[in-house]
């Protein structure tokens, strides 16, 4: 998957709900099918935001782990039909 042409939201220095609820922000204002980049220092993000994405239908392409930082690519659900999303 192409995620050279990302939105980037940093995240830094914020706790927990904080990064999700900026992501949830953020994602209301991408089109379908837009891939978000989630900058965070929050380690709680690695449990979060798998739970976030499984509530909400938007599709978790990636976390990964860097030295000070997490790295986090979601992309944004369309309003597919209930069909579509089994074959996802």
């Amino acid at each position: 998957m192409d995620i050279k042409n990302h939105i980037r939201l940093n995240t830094l220095g914020l706790l927990c709900p904080q990064p999700i609820i900026e992501t949830a922000q953020r994602i209301k204002k991408l089109k379908k099918g837009q891939v978000l980049e989630i900058i965070s220092d929050d380690w709680g993000m690695i449990s979060d935001l798998p739970a976030w994405c499984k509530s909400t239908g938007h599709i978790l392409i990636s976390i990964k782990e860097e030295k000070d930082l997490i790295r986090c690519y979601v992309k944004k659900r369309g309003k597919e039909s209930k069909r579509q999303r089994l074959r996802d």
